[in-house]
């Protein structure tokens, strides 16, 4: 069942793995000529799909299995895939506050008609 609270909880959640995720690729950049530094990168995918919306479901398809910080050993570190991924992640950033925005919205609109 949908109520504002719920969706709060589970906007938060997701704007706190996107803060998490930019610092990662942010990291990845900084450290980009760093000799033995190792990517790193944050897929939040299982978290959004267990949230039962289909935005969050469509979201986790694309975003990927896990929310942990995975270590790509192998990988090389390239800065335009590294701006390219802090780009969708200020998109996806920007969606979420949106959405926070319009629950507050709603939350507000339910306080003053009860009054």
């Amino acid at each position: 069942m949908y109520t504002p609270l719920n969706s709060m909880g589970r906007t938060e959640l997701m704007l706190d793995l996107i803060s998490q995720r930019q610092v990662a690729l942010g990291s990845n950049l900084a450290n980009v000529h760093t000799p033995g530094y190792v990517r790193r990168d944050i897929n939040f995918g299982e978290y959004l799909s267990s949230m039962n919306s289909p935005l969050e479901t469509k979201l986790s398809q694309k975003l990927g299995p896990s929310a942990i910080i995975e270590e790509h050993f192998q990988e090389q570190i390239r800065p335009d895939k590294e701006l390219l991924e802090i780009q969708n992640n200020a998109l996806l950033y920007s969606m979420a506050t949106r959405r926070m925005s319009n629950i507050i919205t709603e939350m507000k609109t339910v306080i003053n008609v009860g009054k």
